[in-house]
């Protein structure tokens, strides 16, 4: 039947998220309107590769264009651990941010929190666009083999292109303590698929430069707010943070302390796969 409610899978974060025919149902939150108004301009601006916002439905629920094509769910399969899908996910990351570019919040704009109160700000420095800030395995969308589209915008908020970068590689890199990586990732050559990403998303010396001190505050920061998430929702994240999350950031600050030399040298290495770009 056309009005049958199908259950999404991935929903880890957000319960309740249901396919109806070709659109997709999720609860409404305060900052559903914003990230809709955000998904319409990207599709605007040209950018295929997200939800088409369709407003609310009569139970008030959140209504989205559905997204086809494959989600991949951990463990993650070997196929999509090459480089091939690495640089394609950069271009389509670039992509967005190319359409994202210059688009200003409405005034009463509401975004989801992500930081405790007094906290270290969600982005160091002034914002220069809004985008995705999630690029997770199980919000990225394959089609023959390749990412193709982004879904689940809810931490979307005005934000900088290298906190999306290394937000990305912390994924797709991976810059993770060995510990903690997805199988098919945990013997990754990360300097080298590091300079794959650099070169397939243009970046400039600049943000090659500052990539791993951007990832090392971002650890901090998700250390902090995870903390601070477990003690104000203990139901919902203390075990995360007791069986995972609390150990997680510390790997990954101690990783890149070590490693996050190396990974910079080669990023501006005229050796990289496509030589670094004009800084």
């Amino acid at each position: 039947m056309a009005d049958e409610e199908v259950p999404l899978a991935g929903g880890d974060w957000t319960p309740g998220v249901v396919r109806i025919g070709d659109t997709v149902r999720r609860p409404a939150r305060p900052f559903t309107a914003t990230v809709q108004a955000y998904l319409a301009h990207l599709h605007s601006a040209g950018f295929t590769g997200a939800p088409v916002p369709l407003g609310f439905d009569d139970q008030g629920r959140e209504m989205l264009s559905y997204v086809p094509g494959d989600v991949p769910l951990k463990p993650l399969p070997p196929e999509a651990a090459g480089d091939d899908v690495l640089a394609a996910l950069a271009r389509l990351i670039r992509q967005l941010h190319d359409a994202a570019r210059g688009w200003v919040p409405p005034p009463d704009a509401v975004w989801m929190p992500v930081t405790r109160p007094g906290g270290p700000a969600p982005v160091d420095g002034d914002p220069e666009l809004v985008g995705h800030r999630d690029y997770c395995v199980g919000n990225v969308v394959f089609r023959q083999g390749l990412p193709a589209a982004f879904i689940d915008f809810d931490l979307a908020r005005p934000t900088s292109r290298l906190y999306e970068l290394a937000n990305a590689l912390f994924w797709w890199g991976p810059l993770q303590d060995p510990a903690d990586r997805d199988p098919a990732l945990v013997h990754a050559d990360v300097l080298h698929r590091a300079a794959v990403f650099a070169d397939a998303y243009g970046m400039p010396d600049g943000l090659r430069r500052e990539l791993v001190p951007t990832a090392q505050r971002m650890a901090h920061r998700f250390h902090v707010n995870t903390r601070w998430a477990a003690e104000r929702d203990p139901v919902f994240f203390r075990d995360v943070w007791e069986t995972s999350e609390k150990y997680v950031w510390l790997r990954m600050e101690a990783w890149l302390e070590d490693e996050g030399q190396a990974i910079t040298a080669r990023l501006l290495s005229p050796s990289s796969p496509l030589g670094p770009a004009a800084g």
